[in-house]
């Protein structure tokens, strides 16, 4: 009898198999009913911390003498009863191991995510401050200290990458906990939600293959903060460049 398979269990078999089962039960099981659909049964838990060991069936129930296999042939009804039983505890164990899959997610999140809130508001004042230093260039105002202008505009850029690689070393370990946990319910917004971090929703997290890599084609569309800070960066460095040859400007 599989776990998907379909039976009935009067209340005194209920009964029967949840004295035998008592000894296999986990600590943090707190309540069992009847499931509100009418089918099967509904296991309410502690909540977890994530850093317990996964749930899984004790070892020590194939070895009781209670609840051990018993041929139909030799005892039906005990065949029978023994079989509703292993189907019941590999159910909560089931759900225990799905519910502590997300809990597990969420404290991986909690150890990495560490100051990413902080670099991420850096990186955006940062980006801020570089797009008004260009935009300056582009004033009459500038052409009156244009070299010192430009020299903003780089002390503006380099902020920008050092900005783009500090919150990417985060955004990284979140990508590799993203990875790791593969399986739970909670897709990636709402687990850093659930971790206390709402706001990441509008944080730019790629792939974790994504970091690190030496080359970005022009396919790769959505790469890490530094690799498009620096394409930003090489197109202002080419628009200057072709503005300074075009007006007479560019150095020597």
């Amino acid at each position: 009898m599989s776990p998907g398979h379909s039976f009935q269990i009067t209340p005194d078999e209920m009964r029967e198999i949840f004295a035998r089962l008592q000894p296999h039960l986990p600590s943090y099981l707190k309540k069992v009913e009847p499931h509100p659909s009418g089918w099967g049964m509904r296991y309410e838990f502690a909540p977890f911390t994530g850093r317990e060991e996964e749930p899984s069936k004790p070892s020590a129930y194939y070895d009781d003498p209670r609840l051990s296999y018993v041929r139909e042939s030799e005892n039906e009804a005990e065949h029978l009863l023994r079989q509703k039983a292993g189907v019941l505890l590999s159910n909560l164990y089931e759900q225990a191991r799905e519910e502590w899959k997300d809990a597990a997610y969420v404290a991986a999140l909690k150890a990495v995510v560490k100051d990413a809130p902080d670099r991420w508001k850096t990186y955006q004042h940062e980006m801020k401050a570089l797009r008004a230093a260009y935009d300056y260039l582009r004033t009459p105002e500038a052409a009156k200290e244009w070299p010192s202008a430009v020299s903003r505009l780089i002390d503006a850029q380099d902020r920008v990458k050092a900005a783009a690689i500090a919150f990417d070393k985060r955004a990284q370990e979140v990508a590799e906990v993203h990875d790791k946990h593969l399986y739970p319910d909670l897709g990636h917004d709402a687990a850093l939600t659930a971790a206390g971090y709402p706001e990441a929703k509008d944080w730019h997290i790629t792939d974790a293959r994504d970091y690190g890599k030496s080359y970005y084609s022009d396919w790769d569309t959505n790469p890490p903060l530094e690799e498009q800070a620096r394409r930003l960066i090489e197109q202002q460095d080419a628009h200057l460049a072709k503005v300074g040859r075009l007006s007479g400007t560019a150095a020597n």
